[in-house]
């Protein structure tokens, strides 16, 4: 992980202060990249703590397609009632209450889009007779068609290994709107090739964060993204390669500074060892129990407070 620590250094140092819609400004520094290379570890912070159980809960919530905080409260903690995610202050922001259609609602965020993507298909008015001679006139109409981008996403890769277009995006303009928070990381490119003396080919991913809040959502979105690239990976019968992280808006919050720097006294120990269930070849059948960290080994957390 000395690549998230010397992205954090980079930021701090070739950043300027802006303003943000939180309120709290930020250090924030355009354009970086980051390569995790899967084969060797997985890449866990182990700086500060990294609240892997948040992590895979958030990832199969995603996987399964809901919008629910709701939900994502019981695949993480095995309950709905008083369950605190890191959903949960979208969920209660003034912005998104007045459209919150139930308790937990999110809207068409990350999950929804990447199984139920909406396309509108619009039916044009219409004129016509029955076998009595009697005229009739139908109103013109839209419905929306959905696509399981996940799902087709796997059998791209599966038929069509080499292809360039195994792609899942989050981010929908025409549903912006409808969203809790529009998508952080909003898209992933999935790469299949073969490397010199590997017994099997390799899936990368590749994915673009648009606004990236270093301290505290970027060591999550890494695990989180490299933990889905094995999970494809071992659905399509393929080996992990690299996680290749893209990064637009590299921000650390001005309230976040000093746990920043207080990180970067730390030294960086041994990378752990990503466990899935084998027996697993739907992406969909993956539990919380299916899904295990080995031999991660960190620093204590260093608290923050989240900027919403």
């Amino acid at each position: 992980m000395n690549q998230y620590l010397d992205a954090l250094k980079e930021v701090l140092h070739k950043g300027t202060v802006h303003e943000d819609r939180t309120g709290v400004g930020t250090i924030s520094y355009f354009g970086m990249q980051q390569r995790y290379d899967l084969r060797k570890s997985f890449p866990a912070v182990t700086t500060k703590k990294l609240a892997w159980r948040a992590c895979v809960g958030e990832l199969l919530w995603m996987i399964e397609g809901s919008g629910d905080e709701r939900r994502l409260a019981e695949i993480t903690h095995g309950t709905r009632d008083g369950a605190v995610t890191i959903w949960t202050p979208n969920a209660l922001s003034p912005y998104w209450q007045p459209k919150s259609k139930f308790k937990g609602d999110l809207g068409r965020v990350y999950g929804v889009q990447w199984r139920k993507w909406r396309t509108p298909v619009e039916h044009q008015a219409e004129t016509f007779q029955d076998e009595f001679g009697s005229t009739y006139h139908r109103e013109g109409y839209v419905h929306f068609k959905e696509t399981d981008q996940l799902k087709n996403l796997i059998e791209g890769i599966k038929q069509n290994p080499h292809g360039r277009r195994h792609i899942l995006s989050a981010w929908n303009p025409g549903e912006l709107e409808a969203m809790a928070l529009p998508p952080c990381h909003c898209f992933a490119q999935f790469y299949v090739t073969h490397r010199s003396g590997a017994e099997r080919d390799e899936l990368s991913c590749q994915m673009y964060q648009r606004s990236c809040d270093m301290f505290l959502g970027v060591p999550f979105n890494i695990a989180s993204y490299s933990l889905l690239t094995a999970m494809i990976a071992q659905v399509c019968d393929l080996a992990v390669g690299e996680f290749v992280h893209v990064l637009g808006d590299a921000h650390i919050y001005l309230n976040h500074v000093e746990q920043v720097n207080e990180q970067l006294t730390r030294e960086p120990l041994p990378g752990p060892t990503l466990w899935l269930n084998p027996d697993i070849s739907d992406i969909t059948k993956f539990t919380m129990d299916d899904i295990k960290l080995i031999n991660y080994q960190s620093h204590n957390p260093i608290k923050a407070e989240m900027a919403v």
